[in-house]
């Protein structure tokens, strides 16, 4: 058995926090056992309130008595995670459980270290969205991949699967959304074998409360820079 602790940070997610569990425990791969970890980032709607009332979609649920940034909330989790792999599960509802399965597969066939679910190799949908965050992923990806000689097309994909321990999470720096990056990094350079698979996307617009701007993405490229430059 390979057992996953599937990390999902949460901040006012009280809209989609219940349906997107509910679609975690309906998660069955045969010979894979998941550790479900809720990080509540100090939420001020009613996530903690919904969450208390359904203890049986979580294996722990984490409550940060304020808001510390995703940052803050995921090396909570990952400080709690005993599971053999780490996969990060945003949680809205723009990546569906129902794919980890496809995630999961690289680690039975080819024992791998990292797997990262991309939006761009033939998902089966993908909601179309903001031009300027694509063109800004492919930035960020070609610059990791020029950097850390791999070939991957979707580095800022939410699912990020690896080895746990590859990483150490007392070692993280970031804090912002630039930590994506560090881990990243940090498990390739520690790892050997990497695999992407397709996922499917349904994006948010800002209005249904998508958090990301442009402006991170320079945060990205300085930490990509610093993991490369200092090893």
């Amino acid at each position: 058995m390979i057992n996953v602790t599937i990390l999902i940070p949460a901040y006012n997610e009280e809209a989609t926090i219940i349906q997107l569990l509910e679609k975690v425990k309906a998660v069955g791969v045969e010979g894979f056992g998941l550790e479900v970890l809720v990080i509540d980032d100090g939420s001020a709607d009613r996530t903690v309130e919904l969450l208390d009332a359904r203890p049986d979609l979580y294996t722990r649920l984490i409550k940060r008595p304020r808001n510390g940034g995703k940052g803050a909330a995921v090396v909570d989790g990952l400080t709690e995670a005993t599971g053999d792999y780490i996969l990060f599960q945003d949680a809205d509802l723009e990546y569906d459980p129902g794919e980890y399965h496809k995630l999961f597969a690289p680690i039975t066939r080819f024992d791998a270290d990292v797997v990262i679910g991309s939006r761009f190799i033939a998902p089966e949908y993908t909601r179309v969205s903001y031009f300027w965050h694509k063109f800004g992923n492919r930035v960020l990806t070609f610059v990791f991949n020029i950097l850390n000689n791999t070939t991957f097309t979707d580095i800022y994909s939410c699912y990020l699967m690896y080895r746990r321990d590859l990483v150490d999470p007392g070692s993280l720096k970031a804090m912002g959304w630039d930590q994506h990056a560090e881990i990243l990094s940090t498990a390739v350079h520690n790892g050997k074998a990497f695999y992407e698979v397709p996922v499917s996307y349904h994006g948010r617009g800002y209005e249904e409360g998508k958090k990301i701007r442009a402006q991170h993405g320079i945060g990205v490229i300085l930490t990509i820079l610093r993991k490369r430059l200092t090893r």
